[in-house]
This record gives C-alpha cells, structure tokens and sequence, in this order.
C-alpha cells in the first residue's frame, strides 16, 4: 500500500512539473521560429528590393565618388553608355557583392528591429502594441546600427566593385584580398564612423515613419492590416524621409570608401565634407544624386518593408495550416 501512495505522489510530480517544462519548451520553439521567419523574411526583403534598384544605385555611386555634375540627363547618358560597352546586365555589375552584403544587412537588421521591439515594449508597458514614439525612433536606429556594424566590410567591397572596371577586380575575393594586401585590413573599414552617423537617423526615421503611418492607418480605417499598395506608400514615405536626413554622410562614407581607387586622400570625416564643399559646392557636392535616391530610395524601401510583411504573414498562414492539418 506505501508503494502505491509513492507510485501515486510521483506521477502526481510528474504531472506538476511536465507541463511547466512542455510550456516553457513551447515559448522557446515559438521565440526560435520568430527570429527564424524574421531573418529569412528580411533577406528576402532585401534581395527583392536591392535587385529591383541595382542599376539606379550603381549610377548614383559613380556620381557620388566623382566631381562630375550630376543632372537626370547625365545619369541616363552613363546608364545609355554603360549599357552599350558592356551589355544590359552590366547595369547589375556589383549586385552579386551588394546581395552577398544586403541579404545578411537586412536579414539582421529587420529581425533585430523585432526583437528591439519587443524588449522596448516590456520596458514600456506597451507588449503587443505599438510603440510610444522615442521608443519606436530608438528600435529602428539600434536594428540600423546591429546591422551595418556586422556587415560593414560588404558594403565597402560592394562600393569598390561599382565604381571600377571589371578588370580590376574579378569577384568579391579578389577585392578582399587586394585591399588587404595593398592598402592594409583597416581600409575594410574606411568610412565606418559616417556609415554608423548616417544609419542612426536613417534607420531610425525610416522604421518610425513607416510603424507611425501603420498604426495612423489602423486607427483611422478600424483595419488592422493595409493593402499591399498602402505598405508600398508608406514604405515610400519611409524612405524619402529616411534617405534625405542621412544623405550627406552618405555621400562621404562612399567617398572615403573609394579613395584608394579615384585619387584622393579621403582620412576624416570633416576633412572629406571641407574638400567636398570646396571643389563642388554644398548642394552639388553632398547632395549629388539625392534627386535621383528620391526614385530609388522610395521604390526599393517601399518595396523592402512590404516584402518583409507580407512573407511573415504568409510564413504565420503557412504555419498554423500545418498546425490545423495535424
């Protein structure tokens, strides 16, 4: 009879503690499948949308690393030119760099914006729920700064890539290599600190503009979710803003990326803006091509933040359709 009763008591304990074990097991699962949907959906986001722009974006880095004159008429003059030297998917020349940089970039960067989201929203009260404001600047500007300074030698690679000729460098190999051997590993990172200047507002203004125009749209139209061409214009909204407030800095990063390869002796931050406002002028120097990233920027964001929400909710459907078929 003892033996009975402990029999009992023990798969009572059992019964108490396996369900505690089964439900923690089961946030685990539930949290790894987050981040998984969430970096698989941001490559995507990022592939689709950088291809889609990839011969816009070679063109405005040529602009911006030279003192030539930047007009619509010259940048379809160069796109027209390129395009009969070297055929049409030399437009692309550099993409297959920008993919190896932008699928792990925006991977990161929009799974980080989740998770930022996620632990502000705690610390705010507000799980679940959008954000207040400062919290919703913050979570972008911190998933924009995760991600350029875990990628950040791509992005120099891939600038590199566009602005040379095929010649110089055969693949993505070579170009790490070259650099190291002639101009030393710490040139990889040529052009860091504006890069984490210029990511800070626009990642921040970028993701804000975008979760504020959602939240705006919800409250108004009583629709949890928008069309699909309502994210592409709120996304477009998102990049314009975003792009115009950083655009400057982004002029000098790439400068100070490409100096080994155009001649000049680009070495600091301020030292680049003096030299730039010297020979060219406030607006046709750092803000060379901007015209032509108030085309891109708003098409490839807008298309970017769309991917992103729609492969997760299609990645949530596909995965409680598995759950209903069991």
């Amino acid at each position: 009879m003892g033996s009975g009763v402990q029999e009992q008591r023990a798969s009572l304990t059992q019964g108490d503690v396996l369900p505690r074990a089964s439900s923690s097991q089961s946030e685990g699962l539930k949290h790894t499948r987050s981040v998984i949907n969430s970096l698989f959906s941001g490559a995507l986001a990022g592939a689709v949308a950088k291809t889609a722009v990839a011969p816009l974006d070679r063109t405005k880095i040529i602009f911006q690393v030279s003192s030539a004159r930047f007009s619509a008429k010259e940048a379809y003059r160069l796109i027209y030119r390129t395009y009969l030297k070297d055929g049409f998917f030399s437009l692309w020349r550099g993409n297959s760099a920008t993919m190896v940089r932008v699928i792990p970039y925006a991977a990161i960067q929009f799974c980080a914006h989740e998770q930022y989201k996620g632990l502000l929203g705690g610390y705010y009260g507000s799980q679940g729920k959008a954000l207040p404001p400062f919290p919703r600047l913050l979570a972008g500007s911190m998933a924009g700064t995760t991600a350029a300074m875990l990628t950040y030698p791509l992005d120099m690679v891939r600038a590199r890539m566009a602005v040379t000729p095929k010649e110089m460098y055969s693949n993505i190999l070579h170009v790490f290599v070259r650099i190291s051997r002639e101009e030393g590993l710490k040139t990889l990172y040529r052009g860091f600190t504006p890069t984490i200047l210029g990511v800070v507002p626009y990642a921040g203004l970028s993701f804000f503009t975008y979760e504020t125009l959602k939240k705006i749209h919800s409250e108004r139209s009583g629709r949890p979710q928008p069309y699909s061409y309502e994210r592409l214009a709120f996304g477009a909204c998102a990049g314009l803003i975003g792009q115009s407030a950083s655009y400057p800095l982004d002029v000098v990063r790439r400068r100070m990326q490409t100096a080994g390869v155009t001649g000049h002796t680009y070495s600091t931050i301020l030292g680049t803006m003096r030299e730039i406002v010297s020979e060219e002028g406030v607006i046709r120097g750092l803000y060379k091509g901007l015209s032509m990233n108030w085309v891109k920027g708003p098409i490839a964001v807008g298309i970017s933040f769309t991917t992103f929400d729609l492969t997760q909710i299609l990645l949530r459907k596909l995965h409680q359709m598995g759950y209903t078929a069991r």
